[in-house]
């Protein structure tokens, strides 16, 4: 199978896909199953409908969270217009940060999802991509604190699938690559608690969009997950355009033979379904 199980459309607040534009394409590649993963971000931005919501487009871009009722209308649609063509599945990326726990609680009990990506895009709602989130803190400081930020969210917050692009901190770091073994053991607690909770993580083959000299997360960190007994694995591009769909899945699969993984996962109604690589 050729699942990507990390695509992004015109929902998102930073892609202008149509969505039935990534399913033809999705198709076009070979694709077995999608599954959508559009952007939810609590604390820096609100919701569609908010009363606060005074303008909804900048540039053609959606300033918000998702549309709900009409992102899981569309889905529907689109799930029965290629039924026998390609798999299609609802999901949401949940931008969690410690004090939108409660939030993205409620967001998961409002709609039912087959799958949800645990992301960490801020902390106290400052961007990584800015480097307003960096700005002050030597390199120490800020990559401890976006570990210790993931720990606790783990720690409190259960209504996910997988852990998304968890070094994610990496893509904007401009001081170079902080040493993995300064990191093992926080990473070892919250990889423990991700096993120990039945969830999983993903490779995320946008590291190959950015030019970054390791996969998504880094090598070091798929084979402690493994050595801990983690086996639930996704693979997703972070699509925002058709052209990097399904991308580089190959020379990941290959990466993830040597480690030792045998299986990856795609989810339907939130449990994992594994599949043969």
């Amino acid at each position: 199978m050729k699942c990507d199980m990390h695509v992004h459309t015109a929902y998102s607040d930073d892609s202008k896909t149509p969505m039935e534009q990534v399913v033809l394409s999705s198709i076009e590649k070979g694709m077995d199953l999608i599954t959508f993963t559009d952007h939810v971000d609590y604390g820096v931005k609100i919701d569609w409908d908010d009363p606060g919501t005074t303008s909804r487009l900048v540039d053609g871009l959606p300033l918000y969270n998702v549309d709900y009722d009409a992102y899981f209308r569309e889905i529907e649609t689109l799930q029965k217009k290629y039924a026998g063509q390609i798999q299609i599945k609802k999901g949401l990326e949940l931008g969690v940060q410690r004090h939108t726990i409660d939030q993205f609680k409620k967001l998961c009990d409002q709609y039912p999802l087959d799958f949800a990506i645990c992301s960490i895009h801020q902390v106290n709602d400052l961007e990584f991509w800015t480097q307003d989130f960096q700005r002050g803190k030597t390199q120490k400081q800020y990559i401890e604190a976006y570990y210790d930020e993931l720990l606790y969210v783990v720690e409190h917050f259960d209504q996910y699938s997988i852990l998304g692009h968890l070094d994610l901190i990496v893509r904007y770091d401009q001081q170079g690559l902080y040493p993995f073994e300064l990191l093992k053991e926080k990473l070892t607690k919250i990889l423990t608690l991700v096993i120990q909770k039945g969830k999983g993580i993903e490779v995320n083959t946008s590291s190959f969009k950015y030019g970054l000299n390791d996969l998504t997360p880094s090598k070091d960190i798929l084979k402690l997950y493994y050595d801990l007994g983690g086996r639930i694995i996704t693979i997703g591009s972070d699509s925002h355009v058709t052209d990097t769909l399904g991308s580089h899945f190959d020379e990941v699969v290959s990466v993830l033979k040597e480690i030792g993984f045998t299986h990856l996962y795609f989810y339907e109604q939130m449990q994992p379904i594994k599949y043969e690589i």
